[in-house]
């Protein structure tokens, strides 16, 4: 189905005269458009939902060339840049999505009679019961002839019989949304529809479980680790760095990452030489491990680590750290499930410790406590915390909160990694043991470039990750692991979030020196960057140099990649 949407342009809105802050209310239909659509057309694996969406998206782009760019103010030419970016960034993730769709759509050729009880049910069309009963009674004798069918095709990768069964779940979901609108509340729909529903609704779900398995098992290389991903490639990748406004390539990255790895490596050996264990960084690096709290103390740890950062932080006029914000941040305790696949301890509103718990093994107990000592845990509180995600969520509600929209790990997570940066070179940590839990935190930051590109390009498997990160960084096996299983094959996190740590990191480092050499405090910069809100750096970059901000922007910035 096409759809053809007529939108009447309001003056006030979309115009060739737009004010100062009227790019604000265009985001805010934008979110709020898409939000509707989204919440209408709910089966988002169905051909109708794709082609809504991607309709969706051709009309903001035609809406964005309508606004006279030259008109807008500064804060709005970079808004315009983000808002285009964003549209863009969308609609190539959509298509995307919509072509492995096509792949694998046929798994639901016999529901054309279904999505259109779906359909019609939005607007609480009264179907023809008896009709209907008929309808389901074949969807579910097709189903068993199609996976009759099936079994004998294989599909090539788990990521395809993956996409063909969400197909398969997206119109369960949307027939039972359907089927309990009208249940008990139409008689006679519920006379003739609760055993044909209840049929579909079993062999819907065995057809789910079939598809989710029915691919080649040649596909499955498992390396010994267990954890099967899929790598993107090199082209999506660049595709991806581009919508960040990052110019360079994977192999620039990894360059990068692997000059940075050797500095934290060669300090690494300083600190070991000052706890006099020679030039063997894992012997110094396994006696810090050795320093962690016992059972019960981590929280009084964390607590001990946030002070000293605060007060560190504040002694020196680094940033402002509003008073309700060091009031109103909370403490949580990870549960056992989660650290599975995140085995240190996370922040943002509140901090989440990762510390063992009575059901885990004794080897598990002690990789948690050795992996979370408070030496380890020394430059991440703040990380964490404030000046980190505690204070960006703090600010970003209170600043300029529509640009959410534009959140990127390259901003969130690229300022938390800065401070570690910032705070080291502004001398931290008092002990060499202190300094090697922050070397290990910044080379697992460069590790993680490397690893996560090489896999991404098709270089490395998951186990010569783990390897990696056991071997050259000195994690404990099983953080290891839970490392690499959160990167590849799990939702957590994209195919760029592990290297935006560091690259946001040099990003933002990179300004800060640019800005200071224009004149600006340390504190002016950092205070100024927590009033813009989320973006890329690239665009944070123009607006806080006030440089002309073309419409066309693209990824031009090659920032500075030393901040030794």
């Amino acid at each position: 189905m096409k759809y053809k949407i007529v939108f009447l342009i309001i003056s006030m809105s979309i115009s060739a005269t737009l004010h100062a802050n009227d790019m604000i209310d265009v985001i805010h239909t934008y979110r709020a458009d898409r939000y509707a659509l989204r919440s209408t057309y709910t089966m988002r694996e169905s051909q109708e939902y794709y082609e809504r969406l991607g309709q969706f998206y051709e009309d903001w782009q035609q809406k964005l060339q309508n606004i006279d760019f030259e008109s807008l103010s500064q804060d709005g030419k970079a808004d315009y840049v983000l808002l285009k970016n964003l549209v863009q960034k969308e609609q190539y993730q959509l298509s995307k999505d919509f072509q492995d769709f096509k792949e694998v759509a046929a798994v639901a050729n016999f529901a054309e009679e279904l999505y259109s009880f779906i359909q019609k049910r939005r607007r609480g069309a009264q179907p023809d019961s008896k009709k209907l009963a008929m309808v389901f009674n074949n969807a579910t004798k097709a189903i068993s002839e199609k996976t009759l069918t099936l079994e004998t095709k294989p599909y090539d990768t788990w990521l395809q019989a993956e996409k063909a069964a969400s197909v398969v779940k997206s119109l369960h979901k949307g027939l039972e949304e359907a089927y309990n609108f009208y249940f008990d509340y139409d008689p006679e729909f519920t006379w003739w529809m609760k055993s044909p529903y209840e049929e579909l609704d079993q062999k819907l779900t065995d057809y789910e479980e079939f598809l989710e398995k029915h691919y080649s098992k040649e596909d499955q290389k498992d390396d010994g680790s267990g954890i099967i991903g899929k790598p993107i490639g090199r082209e999506a990748l660049i595709k991806s760095l581009q919508y960040e406004f990052i110019p360079y390539t994977p192999e620039e990255l990894i360059r990068t990452a692997e000059k940075q790895f050797d500095w934290c490596k060669a300090e690494m050996i300083k600190a070991a030489n000052e706890m006099g264990y020679g030039d063997d960084w894992r012997k110094a690096l396994e006696h810090v491990k050795d320093t962690y709290v016992a059972p019960g103390k981590q929280p009084e740890a964390i607590n001990e680590l946030y002070e000293y950062s605060v007060k560190f932080i504040e002694e020196r006029d680094l940033i402002t750290i509003p008073d309700l914000a060091k009031e109103t941040w909370g403490m949580i305790m990870m549960t056992p499930e989660r650290q599975k696949v995140n085995p240190f301890f996370t922040g943002g509103w509140e901090i989440s410790i990762s510390y063992p718990t009575q059901g885990m093994t004794h080897q598990d107990k002690l990789m948690s406590m050795r992996g979370n000592n408070p030496n380890f845990s020394f430059p991440t509180v703040q990380h964490e915390l404030q000046p980190g995600h505690n204070l960006q969520f703090f600010m970003n509600n209170r600043n300029k909160p529509y640009r959410e929209a534009f959140g990127t790990p390259f901003w969130m997570e690229g300022w938390a990694l800065y401070w570690e940066i910032i705070l080291w070179n502004k001398d931290f940590p008092r002990t060499p043991e202190e300094k090697m839990g922050m070397l290990f935190w910044r080379i697992h930051r460069c590790a993680r470039i490397i690893f996560s590109l090489n896999y991404q390009l098709g270089n490395w498997t998951p186990q010569e990750c783990i390897d990696m990160l056991v071997n050259e960084v000195g994690h404990e096996y099983a953080n290891a692991e839970a490392e690499v299983r959160r990167s590849f094959a799990t939702s957590y996190t994209p195919p760029l979030y592990q290297l935006a740590y560091m690259i946001g990191g040099l990003q933002f480092y990179a300004l800060r020196g640019e800005l200071l050499e224009n004149g600006w405090t340390e504190k002016q910069f950092h205070d100024r960057v927590m009033k813009e809100n989320k973006m890329p750096v690239a665009i944070l970059r123009l607006l806080l140099k006030d440089q002309e901000i073309p419409e066309n922007y693209g990824a031009h910035w090659r920032f500075s990649t030393d901040f030794k």
